[in-house]
């Protein structure tokens, strides 16, 4: 894509056009990547051992904080290159676009030593039982420890590949190592292995799909240099103090929201094992089930997110709104259309995972109950986005700290001493249709202050 292509995509392309050339690409590597996580469960669930997957969803949570370390760099990276490019300094952008990338590699490689240094006191703290920490440990070792770096490496080139324009390619990096680990499954855990590996199985699987994924970013970024800002980065470039100050103003608070997300389901899983192991496993099967227009959501608001910055940054204000908008309304039918089919559906979906009859009773009790947080959800990070494309980092943390460690984490334990494992389930809608209020009293305030 030459350089007047993507200023046409940014500046002059119907709204509706636009936001569908960013987007579907990126809800189409959102699904793939959804299929391949659910896949790993899938699998799992066909031993008909509720602890395997029970110790799956344990790793999922430190999977997704090593997520949140791209979420860092590539969110806080890219929203500042897209609104350099926007305000006409791309030397400034492609140094930034540099530094961004060789930081979050040295961030992953302490993230994974951490977590190899701290494996069994980490996954007592998430929850893990004795029934379940040894099929924690087999997962976690190739997953986090050994393929982290490349997961939030690909996470961070990701980014900045969709927010100069080249949503296409970062979609279909994705795609491919979600492909390639739904294909590697059944022949690590049901071939190569023994009985009672299946989870170390699976985690091979995604460790080498990462990798793969991050071959293919390695070559685009090559293919790429000489019509774009990226690059492979040699040395650790200098930039602007103003630019480090805006990469973590803007990518911590993302990094921030993922985190505290993944606080929040440690202390669903804690809470969720105090009523036992079925349970658990329930619930994980639920959450992931819920992930489907989640995910498309967020593809749109990752689609939305560099039409928005570019807009802001250029002072385009008019179409930054419309944007913002035909977002929003795209992504709440997609939620409502979810809605209804989760409560009609919710047994069929239980029993695709797994095929032991107690936890799909009780998973199916909590997707009918759960499945009403959606269009609030989305709501919420779609906001969260919106102030990240504009530079309103403050307000972008305030939004993940008073949804998370505010109302969420509060209403969990509270509903779980009122109400037990319903009241656990209860939780999210209660606490998303509050967060979605707050979060509203602040938008208005702040498109305010930009006209």
């Amino acid at each position: 894509m030459s350089a007047d292509t993507k200023t046409e995509l940014f500046e002059v392309m119907p709204v509706p056009r636009a936001l569908m050339r960013m987007a579907v690409p990126t809800i189409v590597s959102q699904l793939i990547n959804l299929i391949y996580n659910m896949a790993d469960t899938w699998f799992i669930g066909r031993a008909g051992n509720p602890y395997m997957v029970a110790a799956s969803s344990l790793v999922l949570t430190v999977f997704l904080m090593a997520g949140a370390l791209g979420n860092l760099f590539g969110v806080g990276g890219g929203s500042l290159v897209v609104r350099l490019l926007g305000r006409k300094d791309p030397e400034e952008a492609k140094r930034a676009a540099s530094w961004t990338l060789s930081v979050s590699v040295l961030a992953a490689l302490a993230f994974s030593l951490l977590c190899l240094l701290f494996m069994d006191p980490l996954l007592r703290l998430l929850g893990a039982s004795d029934s379940t920490i040894e099929f924690a440990r087999q997962y976690l070792i190739f997953v986090v420890v050994i393929g982290g770096v490349a997961n939030v490496t690909n996470t961070t080139m990701s980014f900045m590949l969709r927010n100069v324009g080249y949503s296409r390619e970062a979609a279909f990096g994705l795609s491919m190592g979600g492909v390639l680990n739904m294909a590697l499954d059944p022949l690590f855990m049901f071939v190569l292995l023994p009985a009672g590996y299946q989870v170390m199985g699976a985690g091979i699987a995604t460790m080498l799909s990462n990798y793969a994924t991050l071959l293919y970013f390695i070559l685009t970024y090559r293919r790429v240099r000489a019509h774009s800002v990226l690059t492979i980065p040699r040395r650790l470039e200098g930039i602007r103090p103003e630019s480090g100050r805006s990469i973590f103003a803007i990518g911590v608070p993302a990094a921030l929201s993922v985190f505290l997300f993944d606080l929040t389901n440690i202390v669903i899983n804690r809470l969720t094992a105090s009523h036992g192991d079925l349970e658990l496993a329930a619930i994980g099967i639920v959450q992931k089930v819920e992930r489907l227009p989640l995910n498309i959501g967020i593809g749109i608001c990752l689609g939305m997110i560099p039409l928005i910055a570019y807009n802001y940054a250029s002072g385009n204000i008019r179409r930054m709104k419309e944007f913002f908008l035909a977002a929003r309304v795209a992504g709440l039918i997609v939620a409502g259309i979810s809605v209804a089919l989760y409560y009609a559906f919710a047994n069929q979906f239980m029993a695709l995972f797994i095929n032991n009859d107690e936890t799909v009773r009780l998973g199916a009790i909590f997707l009918r109950a759960r499945c009403f947080a959606t269009p609030f959800m989305f709501l919420s990070f779609n906001m969260v986005n919106f102030m990240q494309a504009v530079n309103r980092g403050r307000e972008s943390f305030w939004l993940a700290a008073i949804r998370q460690l505010g109302l969420n984490i509060p209403l969990l334990f509270l509903m779980n001493a009122l109400f037990g494992m319903m009241g656990i389930v209860w939780t999210q809608a209660v606490a998303d249709i509050l967060n979605v209020i707050i979060s509203y009293i602040i938008y208005f305030r702040v498109l305010k202050e930009i006209k």
